[in-house]
């Protein structure tokens, strides 16, 4: 059965692309007879397409939304968006959402076990030293199978860092609120209640979770103050969750002992933020899921999947609890 979809386009990254505007539409006009897609290509246009719309794929404002007359389904184009994506009226309504989660879960795993390694071995320091033409040996190094790993987010890319990580000795533990058994690689699973207990007795503290009401500021000043002096966080969730003026001052102070983070309450980080300095600090501006190659491809399906599914009346894939924003 036919159904009426809007496709906000937009130049963000991961977002429908006005440039590629053809593909989707072509696509989906072979997949499900009876289809009628609309791309949206202005406030305007998008405040007009919607009032007929069943369902939509992108960003759907409070005042966009308040235009909807028959919306049943919302596809969100990440896997967990900033604040204000799932605005009150969205969250109280009957209108589904799907996100895209799963689909980086591998490349983010990756980036995280490049910083990981990279404290590990103490390759941040070296480089420091490279760069100032210095032969420093000598640096602090962990032994990865005597040493443990907090991570905090056990879903697609927790659950793949987790099981990494253990292929290389360490012992993890992971913090989750929906996933009910530990998944391969994981010795223990507890509950985010349970963060401050074992927070002290993680070497790397590997933070994947989405931004939601739960968890802005997870990591401030006492959970640097819990964490070992040895130990190192890293963030490839949302800015959100860490507080960079806390994590600043725990690194200056050697409260913990490096940082390597992805992600930041404000992006692009200010030049002039003296994260850009501290000691032990890892900075990459927010690439750990564009590495790569087919991640259009994978949204692709997901999203086509998706339609057809919407279509046949199946459940869909990746739905949201939307009061959580995941």
């Amino acid at each position: 059965m036919g159904f009426n979809l809007l496709i906000l386009a937009s130049d963000a990254p991961g977002q429908f692309d006005v440039h590629d505007s053809q593909d989707w539409p072509r696509k989906l006009k072979t997949l499900i007879p009876g289809i009628t897609v609309n791309v949206a290509r202005s406030t305007g246009e998008a405040m007009e397409l919607i009032q007929d719309a069943d369902a939509v794929y992108g960003d759907v404002q409070p005042d966009l939304f308040a235009r909807a007359g028959r919306l049943r389904w919302i596809a969100c184009p990440q896997a967990g968006p900033s604040a204000g994506y799932y605005h009150r009226a969205l969250i109280d309504s009957d209108v589904v959402v799907t996100n895209v989660r799963g689909i980086y879960s591998d490349y983010i795993s990756a980036h995280i076990m490049a910083f990981l390694l990279a404290f590990a071995t103490g390759l941040p320091a070296y480089y420091r030293s490279q760069l100032a033409g210095k032969w420093r040996p000598g640096e602090p190094t962990v032994y990865l199978p005597d040493s443990t790993a907090v991570i905090v987010g056990v879903g697609g890319i927790g659950g793949d860092t987790a099981r990494i990580c253990a292929q290389l000795g360490i012992d993890v533990i992971g913090v989750d609120p929906r996933v009910a058994e530990a998944p391969p690689g994981v010795a223990e699973l507890h509950r985010p209640e349970s963060l401050d207990d074992v927070l002290p007795r993680g070497d790397f503290v590997i933070v994947t979770v989405p931004e939601s009401p739960k968890t802005q500021g997870m990591f401030g000043a006492r959970q640097f103050h819990l964490m070992k002096n040895g130990a190192y966080l890293i963030n490839i969730g949302r800015g959100s969750t860490v507080d960079l003026e806390e994590l600043n001052s725990a690194l200056r102070s050697k409260e913990i002992a490096g940082a390597g983070l992805d992600v930041f309450e404000t992006e692009p980080l200010p030049a002039s933020h003296p994260l850009w300095t501290a000691p032990g600090m890892l900075i990459t501006p927010h690439v750990a899921a564009a590495s790569g190659p087919n991640l259009d491809d994978r949204r692709t399906e997901l999203f086509l999947d998706n339609c057809l599914r919407f279509s046949e009346g199946r459940p869909l894939r990746n739905l949201v609890d939307k009061e959580n924003w995941y």
